[in-house]
């Protein structure tokens, strides 16, 4: 293996893949998290600038008209008043703090955590398999997985700083091992 290189390893289920890394890779790591920041920031940003967003007809409507397996679910929310009420706040504001938390890196497993959960959401609502299961709802849910697998908060990001910031003198992921959860 040449300097240049990371070796990677997982088990899973009795399953294991082997991998090598390019030193390189830390940068389009960094390129995944920076990109889907600035999209969710954006994207939230500007529903709450309108002050116009609502989801209501979203969740009643697209699903049943896109024949999304789960429109029964949407189309019961969009009825609820209080979970509408809920996700017209949740959904802008949402995406603004998942953006900044990736933006930062502050946050970061949590905030794509949030983000995947999000275009899981977006997934099953927008459904379109005209072209397949995959489309970019579903690609997008998978680069928040990946920020938050290769721990994308401790490549230039805030992350990096609170992990290490010393409790009683010993490491804050060391002393609270659950934050490894949070942060990275």
């Amino acid at each position: 293996m040449s300097s240049q290189e990371v070796q990677l390893q997982s088990t899973v289920a009795g399953f294991t893949a082997n991998g090598r890394l390019h030193t390189l890779s830390v940068w389009f790591i960094l390129a995944l998290r920076l990109m889907m920041g600035l999209a969710f920031f954006q994207s939230g940003f500007e529903k709450i600038l309108s002050g116009s967003f609502s989801a209501s007809g979203y969740l009643q409507n697209a699903p049943p008209a896109n024949g999304s397996p789960v429109a029964d679910l949407f189309v019961t929310m969009g009825d609820t008043a209080w979970f509408v009420d809920f996700v017209n706040i949740a959904v802008p504001w949402g995406e603004v703090f998942i953006g900044l938390g990736l933006l930062f890196g502050a946050l970061t497993r949590l905030a794509a955590f949030w983000g995947a959960f999000m275009m899981l959401m977006f997934y099953l609502g927008n459904w379109d398999i005209a072209h397949g299961y995959i489309n970019g709802d579903f690609a997008y849910m998978l680069v928040f997985l990946s920020v938050a697998a290769f721990g994308a908060g401790r490549i230039l990001g805030v992350d990096a700083y609170i992990e290490q910031y010393e409790i009683n003198g010993q490491p804050l992921v060391e002393r609270y091992p659950w934050t490894r959860y949070l942060l990275g």
